[in-house]
């Protein structure tokens, strides 16, 4: 906190601007090594939210690869992930607007390679591996069915797609509700993949498959690992054919090697390689050629490492994404750290960066670091707050006057705080305010034990927890009792709303694409997470009363705070209906509000314009609720 003016708490001038975010600004969403090449892909918000690919060959400077009007990106499950990989400087993508798996070489025009679907986007690709013989591209793919008057959920599929622009496109493992990681071994003889069914999750229970490849075909297809209450994920095949996978079979998501009688621990401990897969293509390990592995680590500490089969290296960096290896076996990872954003590093000593965010230029003290607190809820049973004070290097409030607190509640549920540089949250120090990155009973990094503490309890604990988290930074004298507001997206878009109705801690709240209704959304949502309420709540509809008592909708009587609803006019995840409905709900009660339909995006905002104009807005709704006066000059949102 600064020394200098005083200036009360929530209307500190501040250089971090809602603009500053996104003009000029792109990051890191994955990575590929290739020999010396580093490839990697950027999402671009002032550039309507698309993704790019970009290739930094042997040392040399990053090229855009990809056409300038391309997006890449896939629709399956909804979340994507795995859009694209690189074989022998081939890069293999899947195109936004039409979902259709194309490939292309530098300077060249890219070359389809799936037929066009029947209909607008109804096939969908992802996560796919070249096999070793370049003949074909060997992916997840996602069938769309659209027929007058009935709902179908989609078929999911592993499909081998000739590379040779020929379109053909042949299937070869079938059943399965879901389907991720398709890797074809060294030689081309075995196919590894994971799935699972309804009502599991993949972070729930999975299993893992392997099949010989015989003439284009998987044969004798026989599980090797996993089950209901196993999570296992990231196959990989080493140069000598040995399997790998990440297991949490021990309370913890751990490397293991198969092996028929008794799988053997690679890497192993307290702490979690595998996340969540809410995005496919994760790759959180690599095999060396010696056979050796690196693996990136989350601690219950919240801190992130590299961790070897001979040691744990500690970084500079508090925070790892993804990791790769290079034709030198150097591991090649996107990290990040309390005072930078997301940068490509390679090698663990003295890490050469490849790429890096575009400089923010603040200072320091804008950046201090948060701490992590264990905290006693409501029921007694322990959770987890990042805790961040007002930072500035030259302001601080009034003496007599504590700081207004924003309490986060992330997404998922099985999401988490982030142990790294967020300028969105630092919009928010840098004016004063103290926020609460609440790690909820149910978040991921601390166990599996931890995250199934929310089995049927959603809507119970995790608003217990967010409500606790409050009380006790209050209690601590750490933040204004009568000035904290809450905010969430998606899931923690629902503990916003769910908070706000049940409990009157929050003088306001912010939803973000929040979860109203649960019986809507039970019954209109899309296929990954259609069942995922049967663990989260009960199972529908014979668990229908349960629904009811925990859906915010079905106690609007109770709600009392002025709240800002944010909502994407397509987003397929939670429908605009339910933002509606609190809409409705607060226009009845004459309770101050705002809502903002934001045309064209989806479950979560891309575009530039529309990003800064939901921060602003939030940040306008705020002032006006608890009577202060913005430094800057930006857009009043009106409240009715």
């Amino acid at each position: 906190m600064g020394t200098g003016q005083e200036i009360p708490y929530g209307s500190w001038p501040s250089p971090i601007s809602a603009a500053s975010l996104v003009q000029g600004v792109s990051s890191v969403t994955g990575i590929v090594a290739e020999g010396q090449d580093i490839w990697w892909s950027e999402s671009r918000p002032d550039e309507s939210g698309r993704t790019a690919i970009v290739c930094a060959a042997n040392g040399g400077p990053p090229r855009e690869i990809t056409p300038p009007d391309s997006n890449v990106r896939t629709r399956v499950h909804e979340y994507g992930g795995g859009a694209w990989w690189v074989h022998q400087s081939v890069l293999f993508y899947v195109e936004f607007s039409d979902q259709r798996l194309r490939k292309m070489t530098e300077g060249g025009d890219p070359i389809y390679l799936t037929p066009e679907p029947p209909t607008g986007q109804s096939w969908r690709f992802a996560d796919g591996r070249v096999t070793p013989d370049g003949l074909w591209y060997i992916c997840v793919r996602e069938v769309h069915h659209h027929l007058d008057e009935l709902t179908i959920e989609p078929d999911n599929q592993l499909v081998a797609i000739a590379t040779d622009g020929s379109l053909q496109v042949n299937e070869l493992v079938v059943g399965a509700d879901f389907y991720a990681f398709p890797r074809p071994s060294p030689e081309g003889e075995f196919l590894a993949w994971v799935q699972w069914n309804h009502p599991s999750m993949p972070w729930w229970g999975t299993e893992l498959w392997i099949g010989d490849l015989q003439d284009g075909q998987v044969v004798q297809g026989r599980k090797i690992a996993g089950g209901e209450e196993e999570s296992v994920s990231q196959p990989e095949w080493s140069l000598e054919t040995q399997l790998y996978f990440l297991s949490d079979r021990s309370g913890w998501s751990n490397l293991y090697r198969f092996d028929a009688q008794d799988d053997e621990i690679i890497i192993g401990g307290e702490f979690d390689i595998g996340q969540p897969l809410w995005q496919l293509g994760q790759s959180r390990y690599v095999i060396l050629s010696d056979e050796s592995a690196v693996a990136a680590i989350t601690k219950p500490d919240g801190t992130s490492s590299l961790a070897s089969t001979s040691n744990i290296s500690e970084l500079e960096w508090s925070s790892v994404h993804e990791l790769r290896a290079d034709g030198d076996d150097n591991p090649v990872f996107v990290a990040a750290s309390h005072k930078t954003g997301s940068s490509i590093v390679k090698g663990v000593v003295d890490g050469q960066i490849i790429q890096s965010p575009k400089p923010h230029g603040l200072a320091e003290e804008y950046f201090a670091h948060p701490s992590l607190r264990k905290f006693s809820s409501l029921d007694g049973k322990d959770a987890y707050v990042r805790f961040y004070r007002p930072a500035h290097p030259s302001i601080s409030g009034p003496k007599v006057e504590k700081p207004p607190l924003l309490v986060l509640a992330h997404g998922g549920p099985t999401g988490s705080s982030r142990n790294e540089l967020s300028l969105a949250l630092r919009y928010w120090t840098s004016r004063g305010w103290a926020v609460a990155d609440v790690d909820y009973r149910g978040s991921t990094g601390y166990g599996r034990q931890y995250m199934e503490a929310l089995d049927g309890e959603w809507g119970i604990v995790d608003v217990a927890d967010c409500v606790a988290a409050a009380r006790y930074l209050t209690a601590q004298g750490e933040v204004d009792g009568e000035r904290i507001a809450i905010k969430g997206g998606s899931a923690g878009g629902f503990t916003v709303l769910a908070a706000l109705a049940f409990y009157q801690d929050f003088g306001a709240g912010a939803s973000r694409y929040g979860i109203a209704d649960l019986e809507i959304l039970a019954q209109d949502t899309h296929k990954f997470e259609s069942r995922y309420l049967d663990r989260l709540i009960g199972e529908y509809p014979s668990q229908r009363r349960i629904y009811q008592d925990r859906s915010p909708i079905n106690h609007t009587e109770k709600f009392t705070s002025p709240m800002i609803i944010l909502q994407g006019s397509e987003d397929a995840v939670v429908p605009p209906n339910q933002a509606e409905l609190v809409v409705t709900a607060l226009q009845e009660k004459n309770i101050r509000h705002s809502y903002l339909l934001f045309d064209g995006e989806g479950h979560g905002f891309r575009n530039a314009e529309n990003i800064v104009a939901a921060l602003e807005a939030e940040y306008s709704f705020f002032a006006q609720i608890f009577g202060f006066e913005p430094s800057e000059p930006i857009p009043r949102v009106v409240i009715e």
